[in-house]
């Protein structure tokens, strides 16, 4: 048992396009297909968050000017985590970071007969280049692959646990409807 789990946890769990800062009275779940969720935690201060974002940023169509900050975009939603970390006086290069999700969701699918990028890899380069942004310490990451992912995470330890779903199933399922 882990000495400094507390008696009565608070649980959250995220949707899409949420974020979550805590302390160390706080476990973080959230399930990731396609979407990245970011795991920040300070080892010292034993505070954390996470964020899970759907999409990279938004069309660049799109006028944000006076549009609040979603979530749902990695842009956003690490401007959104930062901010609560100011809060706590403290600065986002304080925090261990760790990275999951960016799954496809949709093995084999081609789009016209093209094989295209899909949007759990676009997710995946949106985080990378959000850690060398923001010079950010990424000390674990399970990204890509095929499926989904269930992430929990407690603030008061720093331990994040995932259990990866690859969908063996559904892809043969899919393979045997095709043929």
């Amino acid at each position: 048992m882990d000495s400094n789990r507390p008696a009565n946890p608070v649980e959250i769990f995220l949707q899409p396009g949420e974020i979550y800062f805590g302390d160390s009275n706080t476990r973080i779940r959230t399930v990731l297909g396609s979407c990245i969720a970011l795991v920040f935690w300070h080892p010292v201060l034993l505070l954390g968050g996470m964020c899970h974002y759907m999409l990279p940023s938004r069309a660049q169509a799109f006028d944000r000017a006076g549009a609040a900050l979603d979530g749902r975009y990695a842009d956003e939603s690490m401007i959104l985590m930062a901010s609560e970390m100011h809060k706590a006086a403290t600065q986002p290069r304080d925090y261990q970071v760790k990275i999951f999700g960016g799954g496809n969701m949709f093995p084999g699918k081609r789009i016209n007969g093209v094989g295209m990028r899909h949007v759990g890899l676009k997710n995946v380069d949106a985080a990378r280049e959000l850690i060398t942004r923001h010079k950010l310490i990424c000390v674990a990451e399970h990204l890509g692959d095929v499926g989904y992912r269930n992430i929990v995470f407690d603030i008061w330890s720093g331990h994040t646990w995932v259990r990866h779903g690859r969908m063996e199933q559904a892809r043969s399922l899919r393979q045997g409807i095709e043929e």
